[in-house]
């Protein structure tokens, strides 16, 4: 497939190859894998030596060998004895680019950080001590857009505000697909159109195998992906584990809770019992995977809640009313204490009363335990207890929470206005608080019949 696009960042790649005749230029060229990258500096820099260094995952002094052999090659510079370090051959390039103008590609540059770190603190000074006098146009090329973000975003980094020039190369826009597919299909159809967009996403790679393979209507394209050994079928999954790393399980029952419809923060923790603020934080903000949507009435709404409560504190402090389809709506979430004012394992029952009193007092909180997290509904009187299954008896009584083995009897895994109260009418039957969604998830028995909650 010929070379397509490209255009502003060609001129742009231009105008840097230009400044290096005054001084050294260092460019960061980011961007997911298969985007063109290689392709696009190798279009740019064809009329200018060029150095290129693949930083392969092998051991350091196998890496020297492959870039000297680059650099006899290409710069007919002769190389004596065994060079066994990068820092030694950057400082042999800085020395040599004072004299003579020429471009390094280093490409997949995050690779450093598995076979030694210290690479870039030794290009850091290298680079400070010689760029004033060197005309070197250093290209830093890197998939792995968390790693790249990190070495030269990250404040605490050598190489950080080193680079005289960030690119993020982005997928190849609708206007230019269309190009590609009339001038290799001029009789394409817009469900072709669609199917190309929707297939590549605009990914130069996955374009070039479809023109390629000659997969230009929506049916061809839908055969080469679906057929045996076909690079579609494992490519996804292959890409999001070198880019999140060991962690990677994780990202990946994330990104599946929000494609079953998980789309909120408490709903995903929840399900996978874990703290994920973090995970999300990073897959919206370095891998550029997710975005946070929030509905446009949403904050005012928020607004309009604060100024109409008399403060945020009392927000949480409810008299929990189960509103019952065959009984009395006073029927309030009640702590029996007939005799002993003391409510610690005191069961759970409903009061009839229209004026709720402490002993209807209950705190709604999200907490987290150790590695578990949930919702727990606290006695107000005494914030220390609340409510939980009696696993003898089965019964809801008050009890201590604030525990790792007694957590998992006390929390909710789903947000409380989706928790219902059910009961059976048979005597020997258990009443249990359960969820809306799943009632086999349910932590807390008592009562009868079904209601939602009425706060």
């Amino acid at each position: 497939m010929k070379f397509y696009n490209r255009e502003k960042e060609i001129k742009l790649l231009a105008n840097i190859q230009e400044a290096a005749d005054e001084n050294a230029q260092m460019v960061t060229l980011m961007g997911r894998r298969r985007i063109g990258k290689t392709k696009l500096l190798f279009h740019a820099t064809q009329d200018t030596p060029t150095l290129y260094f693949f930083v392969a995952r092998k051991a350091e002094p196998l890496l020297c060998r492959d870039f000297i052999d680059e650099i006899t090659s290409v710069l007919r510079l002769p190389i004596y004895g065994e060079i066994q370090d990068f820092k030694t051959i950057f400082q042999l390039l800085m020395d040599y680019s004072k004299t003579m103008k020429f471009n390094l590609v280093i490409d997949e540059f995050q690779e450093f950080y598995t076979i030694n770190p210290s690479v870039y603190s030794d290009m850091q000074h290298l680079w400070d001590r010689n760029k004033d006098d060197s005309h070197i146009c250093l290209f830093l090329c890197g998939s792995i857009y968390s790693l790249m973000h990190r070495i030269f975003e990250g404040n605490h980094e050598p190489l950080f505000g080193r680079a005289t020039q960030q690119i993020f190369l982005k997928p190849f826009s609708t206007i230019t697909l269309k190009q590609i597919l009339s001038e290799n299909n001029p009789g394409y159809t817009s469900e072709d159109l669609l199917a190309f967009y929707a297939f590549t996403g605009g990914v130069a790679k996955y374009v070039e195998l479809f023109v390629d393979n000659k997969a230009l209507t929506h049916h061809k394209m839908i055969k080469l992906m679906c057929q045996e050994n076909s690079p579609f079928l494992s490519e996804g999954k292959n890409i999001l584990i070198e880019e999140f790393g060991k962690e990677y399980t994780i990202y990946f029952s994330i990104l599946s809770c929000i494609a079953n419809g998980f789309t909120a923060r408490t709903a995903i923790e929840s399900y996978l019992q874990r703290e994920i603020g973090g995970y999300l934080t990073r897959l919206e903000n370095d891998f550029n995977i997710i975005k946070k949507r929030i509905p446009m009435f949403l904050l005012a709404l928020a607004m309009m809640v604060a100024m109409a409560l008399p403060t945020f504190a009392d927000w949480y402090n409810i008299s929990y009313r189960p509103n019952f389809f065959a009984t009395s709506k006073n029927n309030w979430l009640n702590v029996t204490r007939i005799g002993d004012a003391d409510p610690y394992k005191k069961k759970l029952t409903l009061w009839n009363t229209t004026n709720p009193g402490t002993d209807q007092k209950f705190n709604a909180i999200y907490v987290t335990v150790g590695n578990y997290s949930g919702y727990v509904i606290q006695f107000a009187s005494s914030t220390n207890l609340a409510i939980n299954q009696n696993t003898k008896t089965y019964d809801a009584f008050l009890y201590p929470w604030n525990s790792t083995s007694n957590i998992k009897d006390s929390a909710f895994t789903y947000p409380l206005e989706n928790i219902r109260l059910a009961y059976h009418s048979a005597a020997n039957a258990r009443p249990y608080l359960s969820y809306a969604s799943d009632s086999h998830l349910a932590r807390v028995y008592f009562s009868s019949d079904i209601s939602t909650w009425d706060n």
